[in-house]
């Protein structure tokens, strides 16, 4: 039986509870709240920060930390989705990802060869990628306290143009456009902790996307807005898009792509699909007279099979979202407000 992993929150905490790492609405209450008042963080925050002009572009930087457990899990391990990640935090903001650094903090007992299955995993990606991993460090904690290991990756590139992909660029009449199937990466997790036996059916979609952006921004080069689709899934993504825009979105529920086995393993366990982690699925926001040669460009690439259409951009009402069902009926599509799925990334 599957225990709550977050009660439904009250309106103020005095400790962190796993909720605080949701990516949905207690994480934006954190980060307004506490992180942005002291470092002088703007009101709109992107995968990156945007930095110095160097040329024709400008640098972007972005850090990430992952704690998944397990370890290892269908479609990859730690180490993929650590590189992934943060290659694909730059490339949302219409960069070209050069070098990431790397933090390793190793718990006592950590068996080598995993590490070295990690390490190894972590190279593979970075080398098609295209990134270069060029500095890093080691800590080691006492046994109990470190969960095998935690990685921390930090990457910089350099974005060309004026002005690259921001979530505050949504407009009425633009398109949404995913590049496959959603739910795979956070069902991969959840099926190997609860012993789900779907074979080789639930897999993790972890993968560096900075090549799919490159052919993206080649055809469309004032996409208005990129976001992959990670903690919080669908619904965050399409809710920060949304307040930051100050307009309404409409996702078609029957045009989004999910796999069967996916959309099975959701019903099983409890969880709305639009709410679920990805690692290598991208949203991006397009003006309607370029949404062809995009969802044409995302499903000619090896990342973008199945790509497809899900919604469009309104001043209805602003900062909502809704999602229209194959029912016909409409629904208000939440902010995702607990953690249900920890440690997945």
């Amino acid at each position: 039986m599957i225990q709550p992993t977050c009660p439904l929150p009250v309106l103020h905490y005095d400790k962190i509870v796993m909720g605080h790492g949701s990516g949905g609405q207690m994480t934006e209450e954190l980060v307004r709240d506490i992180f942005a008042p002291a470092f002088g963080m703007p009101k709109q925050l992107g995968d990156a920060a945007v930095l110095s002009k160097v040329d024709n572009g400008h640098l972007v930087f972005s850090t990430d930390s992952f704690v998944v457990q397990p370890l290892f899990f269908p479609g990859g391990n730690i180490g993929s989705l650590a590189v992934s990640g943060t290659v694909n935090d730059v490339a949302m903001m219409g960069a070209t990802p050069l070098y990431l650094s790397v933090g390793f903090i190793l718990e006592e007992g950590l068996q080598l060869d995993k590490l070295r299955q990690i390490v190894n995993t972590m190279a593979d990606t970075a080398r098609d990628a295209g990134v270069c991993i060029v500095t890093g460090d080691t800590k080691v904690v006492e046994r109990g306290h470190g969960d095998g290991v935690y990685i921390n990756t930090a990457g910089v590139g350099v974005q060309l143009g004026l002005e690259g992909p921001h979530s505050g660029n949504a407009k009425p009449g633009d398109v949404l456009l995913v590049n496959g199937t959603l739910g795979d990466h956070g069902m991969a997790i959840m099926g190997v902790r609860h012993g789900l036996n779907l074979g080789d059916a639930l897999c993790s979609d972890a993968a560096p996307l900075n090549g799919l952006v490159k052919a993206l921004l080649t055809v469309c080069p004032n996409i208005h807005v990129l976001r992959d689709l990670t903690r919080g899934g669908l619904a965050a993504a399409t809710h920060e898009i949304a307040q930051d825009s100050g307009v309404m979105i409409e996702i078609e529920e029957a045009c989004v792509p999910v796999k069967e086995t996916v959309r099975g393993a959701c019903e099983m366990l409890g969880f709305d699909v639009l709410q679920v982690a990805n690692e290598g699925k991208l949203l991006a926001i397009v003006d309607a007279s370029d949404a062809d040669v995009v969802l044409n460009t995302m499903q000619a690439h090896p990342l973008g099979k199945e790509a497809a259409c899900i919604g469009r951009v309104t001043d209805v009402s602003e900062g909502m979202v809704i999602c229209k069902t194959a029912f016909g009926s409409t629904r208000v599509m939440d902010m995702p407000v607990g953690e249900l799925l920890p440690r997945i990334c």
